[in-house]
């Protein structure tokens, strides 16, 4: 599994950002595969953690159309500064996260 972390200082962000934001998300699950996308913004703070299952992928949604005139947008008008780490995740465990169970697992 390969994960994309995002992290930026925003600028004012408006409602057409927060409309981006949900096409971008539901675009990368629905056509090329993310498996979890998850952002949270704190104050000027945004961190964004997507996880794919390779690089290619990864590398499919970087080219989208869409995907690119989002990133100038973000460029032009939302954010003040940005990092993008594309990593692989070695390990996975922790209890009880996202499937209910209580049960300890790793992956």
């Amino acid at each position: 599994m390969v994960a994309v972390i995002f992290r930026a200082q925003t600028n004012e962000l408006d409602d057409r950002y927060f409309e981006m934001a949900k096409r971008m998300r539901e675009l990368a699950i629905s056509r090329y595969g993310c498996l979890e996308f998850i952002a949270v913004t704190e104050g000027r703070q945004e961190i964004a953690i997507s996880y794919w299952n390779d690089l290619e992928a990864i590398e499919r949604w970087k080219a989208d159309e869409e995907h690119r005139k989002a990133q100038e947008l973000g460029r032009n008008y939302w954010y003040r500064s940005y990092t993008v780490q594309v990593v692989e995740v070695l390990r996975e465990y922790g209890m009880g996260f996202g499937g209910g169970e209580s049960a300890e697992f790793e992956r």
